[in-house]
């Protein structure tokens, strides 16, 4: 009980606002965990993410979205379309935390997505704001934000799994 209480409350909208900075990395380590028999998925809508060439696809897209993020030319993550993105992985995070948990998906899609608006938008101006006090380049402290969506993820799916 004090488990699912502690994944509803924070591990879920964590997951939710680490998919609002990097959108992939959550989804991947959700698969990496379910992969591993760690997050239980068999029998529900997720299993899909209990297979091997799931979780390398989708560690590879996260990889691309980390090399992507320090370019120019890609856009801000609270445009219209990499947040709408960002909100459906969220909202499926969410879903699945829960229903690992045995909690109602719909709590988890919405805690998640909640989380993720948070991270998209505290992430965005967080960035800006600590590029320009501290007066550095902008991937120096997207490299910094990589390595906290990793750490938080992989907290959250931790609490998730008790």
């Amino acid at each position: 009980m004090a488990v699912a209480m502690m994944s509803l409350l924070i591990a879920i909208p964590l997951l939710g606002l680490t998919t609002g900075l990097r959108s992939m990395t959550p989804m991947a380590l959700i698969c990496w965990y379910a992969v591993l028999g760690y997050l239980p998925v068999d029998g529900t809508w997720a299993a899909w993410t209990a297979h091997l060439w799931v979780a390398v696809v989708l560690t590879v897209l996260a990889v691309g979205e980390l090399i992507a993020d320090k370019l120019p030319r890609t856009p801000d993550r609270t445009a219209t379309g990499p947040l709408l993105w960002r909100l459906i992985l969220a909202g499926m995070a969410g879903s699945i935390a829960a229903g690992a948990i045995n909690e109602p998906g719909l709590e988890g899609v919405l805690l998640a997505e909640l989380g993720a608006l948070l991270g998209a938008f505290g992430g965005f101006m967080v960035r800006r704001d600590l590029v320009e006090k501290m007066d550095c380049k902008d991937w120096h402290v997207a490299v910094a934000e990589d390595l906290i969506t990793i750490l938080c993820a992989g907290f959250a799916l931790h609490v998730v799994t008790g």
